[in-house]
């Protein structure tokens, strides 16, 4: 059985064994995108990891999911103008006019799902629970960033889905409404 609640409703411990103590959900902790570059340069994967801490105990910031009881993924979900380097981002705006300040329009930014419950819907699940998450908290529309994997393509590294696949998003109701690269589009769904 598949639950998913808020991040301020979850203890710190069970957010920790979704993210696990290596690999790239070990060292970002989900700051890529809240960081300038040069913050990411200089920050390590410690200072990070305080950072969703402290953000995760003054608001939820994402939503995380259960499978039979366990801590078995994360989905990064709030306002786009959290993300600093997603408003500045070619992928997200070539070919917009949109106000990237608007406060109504929420990012799904980042997926991370435990080793051991991967391949298992967590992800769907969490792209799904995402809408109603930010529609509860006011969201007008929420977007993602998804890559477009093709059948039988290998990705460039192993990692390269924390911002989830074009597929997962499309099941979730979000449409394509631009596509900035070959492997990148930005999907949307207005609440």
């Amino acid at each position: 059985m598949l639950t998913v609640r808020p991040v301020d409703q979850v203890a710190w411990t069970d957010l920790q064994a979704i993210f696990g103590d290596r690999g790239d959900p070990a060292r970002c902790r989900c700051q890529y995108f809240k960081d300038t570059p040069a913050e990411w340069r200089s920050g390590t994967p410690d200072e990070r990891a305080e950072r969703l801490r402290e953000q995760t105990a003054e608001r939820a910031t994402g939503i995380v999911a259960f499978l039979d009881g366990e801590p078995a993924g994360w989905c990064a979900v709030e306002p786009r103008t959290a993300y600093r380097r997603l408003l500045k981002s070619r992928v997200v705006w070539d070919g917009r006019a949109e106000d990237p300040a608007d406060d109504g329009v929420w990012a799904v930014t980042c997926f991370v799902t435990r080793k051991g419950f991967r391949r298992r819907g967590v992800s769907a699940a969490l792209a799904k629970a995402a809408v109603d998450f930010a529609r509860e908290r006011g969201a007008k529309a929420v977007e993602g960033y998804p890559i477009v994997v093709e059948a039988g393509e290998k990705l460039a590294w192993p990692g390269e889905l924390f911002v989830g696949t074009r597929k997962t998003f499309a099941d979730a109701g979000f449409e394509e409404v631009s596509r900035p690269t070959a492997r990148r589009v930005v999907m949307r769904l207005t609440c």
